[in-house]
């Protein structure tokens, strides 16, 4: 799969996924070993958020960005070699959880080494909280969705849902898909500017009202 000029600009993080595929793909690896690179630089950028310095962000913070572009191209490497699967769709979901759950306390521990305030713990705890419910929450979801006979798509990833109608679910696709999608970028640019410390409030209010997005009807009929 390569960018061409039919690709939406946003998520921003497409392209560069789009262009590091075709070189994995020559890879003798699989799409769930792709998976495992994106958790493994995810507990990567953890480690260096801990660090509690500019320069520990700013290496956490491209850390994030690669487990991103891991994160897109498995499911396109799974498409390409014919690899998608439940097992590979459930082990995407885990990944992305994993990533999430341990970057915020990550980070709370790292202000908190660089400030001595324990409110920065707090903060990452409780925006990993909302990372877990947001998991949960769509695990109960999805499951419900099978109960009605509603088929879920496998393997690696999804393809686009409809696109979103009104100011209302454009709101909410930006909310819950974009800003998911190219949250990497976001945190590059705090940590350009030493301001990775914004993300503890933000995403710990923002990561209780991410879930409770989940609930509104039709919030999972258009996604990146």
């Amino acid at each position: 799969m390569t960018a061409d000029q039919h690709t939406p600009l946003f998520p921003l993080v497409r392209h560069f996924s789009q262009r590091v595929t075709p070189l994995l793909a020559k890879l003798p690896i699989s799409a769930n070993q792709v998976t495992a690179a994106s958790i493994v630089t995810g507990l990567a950028s953890g480690w260096a958020m801990m660090q509690g310095t500019r320069t520990g962000a700013l290496w956490g913070a491209l850390f994030l960005l690669v487990a991103y572009i891991f994160d897109n191209c498995d499911g396109e490497i799974a498409r390409l070699k014919n690899q998608s699967s439940e097992f590979g769709r459930r082990f995407d979901c885990m990944a992305d959880w994993v990533v999430h759950l341990v970057f915020f306390p990550a980070l709370g521990v790292g202000v908190y080494r660089a400030s001595g305030e324990t409110l920065w713990l707090w903060l990452g705890a409780a925006a990993a909280l909302g990372t877990s419910i947001n998991t949960l929450v769509g695990y109960l979801i999805e499951r419900r969705r099978k109960k009605a006979g509603v088929d879920e798509a496998t393997g690696g990833g999804t393809e686009n849902g409809r696109q979103p109608v009104g100011a209302k679910e454009w709101a909410l696709f930006i909310f819950r898909e974009l800003f998911r999608a190219d949250f990497c970028f976001i945190v590059l640019i705090l940590a350009l500017f030493d301001l990775t410390w914004l993300l503890l409030p933000v995403g710990a209010v923002g990561a209780q009202v991410y879930w409770a997005a989940q609930l509104i009807k039709g919030a999972d009929e258009f996604h990146v």
